[in-house]
């Protein structure tokens, strides 16, 4: 048994079919014709959409080898295979990556539980976390809860396109005791462009993947208001500290030094300069928040979604419920001004004059 188990090719199913999903789907396919490790077959799995001309995206995407719908113009790879059956594309694999936008997640899970394999090893490439009465419940977690599944995440700065277009960029792995997995993860993410390292932090990871959201928003507004390149750097430094404070007092166990990685000030700085959330953002300031972030996301994103708005939300319930919303005021001002109760320009007068002398690092 022992040898069939070295012996045993891993499969691979990408459970999501958006712009990051479909960049994870090429990444991971060249490799699994590279790695005898891996079955050369990657199934992605695609919430089926109907197409202007009357086709199916799933159809579309196995005629053509391109999600022409949120990733367009970039080839996945001949051994890509879409699959608009969620159990028929997890049937026989064992590595599952998760890569949906969070709201949708536990349903997914919901229509899984009991029907993949039992050795499946799962990764959470998405940002968000779950705010429930007992507590936050980070994706991974919920995965994990769910599925009754070991769950890595992987997070950096990593915009989707930009790996697509084969620019070198850098990931983190963030994993809990179990680094072979966590290498095993990497092994099918890295390519010569994308450099990807591991932690044993998977709290730590996943926060800087999720938080990093609202902080662009913060950028965005600065952008917006045309306040320049000082105060966005103030905004994210700030942003960068509570990042940190917040991820400890949840966590305790989260490592300062993850801050450091790929996942935490690098992702920072490129969202806040490129990212979704930071575009849209910009759009809410110059508007003076007249056209909410709802419409502008139907508006400027084209069927992307908006993760930073929500997860603002969900950060600014914790803050309530612990009573630490005067310990956070970046975070607490972003959510504010997103619900338009407060102006665009207030995004500055909740900096670093009004933060206390110290943010506790843990409960």
């Amino acid at each position: 048994m022992a040898n069939d188990d070295l012996l045993r090719k891993h499969k691979v199913t990408v459970v999501g079919c958006g712009n990051w999903g479909s960049v994870a789907a090429k990444l991971i396919a060249s490799n699994a014709l590279k790695l005898t490790a891996f079955h050369d077959e990657v199934k992605m799995w695609v919430h089926e959409e109907t197409l202007p001309s009357g086709e199916r995206l799933s159809d579309v995407i196995n005629q053509t080898n391109e999600n022409v719908i949120y990733l367009p113009g970039v080839k996945l790879g001949n051994n890509v295979v879409a699959d608009p059956d969620l159990e028929h594309a997890v049937k026989d694999s064992d590595m599952l990556v998760f890569v949906s936008p969070h709201q949708f997640v536990e349903d997914v899970c919901m229509r899984l539980a009991g029907k993949i394999r039992k050795d499946v090893e799962a990764i959470s490439l998405i940002k968000g976390m779950e705010v429930r009465v007992e507590g936050p419940c980070l994706i991974s977690y919920l995965i994990s809860r769910l599925l009754a599944v070991n769950c890595c995440v992987l997070m950096g700065a990593n915009i989707a396109n930009e790996i697509a277009m084969e620019k070198f960029s850098e990931a983190t792995i963030g994993y809990k005791e179990n680094k072979e997995v966590a290498e095993r993860w990497a092994q099918l993410f890295s390519t010569p462009y994308l450099s990807v390292s591991t932690v044993e932090d998977v709290e730590g990871v996943e926060l800087c993947g999720t938080l990093k959201n609202v902080v662009a928003i913060a950028a965005g507004l600065v952008d917006g208001l045309e306040m320049g390149n000082n105060t966005k750097a103030a905004i994210m430094r700030i942003g960068l500290k509570e990042m940190r404070a917040f991820s400890k007092q949840l966590f305790p166990s989260v490592m300062d030094q993850t801050f450091l990685e790929s996942c935490g000030v690098a992702d920072l700085i490129t969202t806040c300069l490129g990212g979704r959330n930071r575009k849209v953002a910009e759009a809410f300031a110059r508007n003076g928040g007249k056209k909410s972030f709802d419409e502008l996301e139907e508006e400027i994103l084209e069927g992307q979604k908006l993760q930073g708005v929500l997860t603002a939300k969900e950060v600014y319930e914790l803050l309530r419920i612990n009573g630490w919303l005067d310990l956070f005021p970046l975070f607490r001002a972003v959510h504010e001004i997103c619900i338009g109760h407060i102006p665009p320009s207030a995004i500055v007068q909740y900096g670093e004059i009004h933060l206390p002398s110290s943010i506790p690092s843990s409960p």
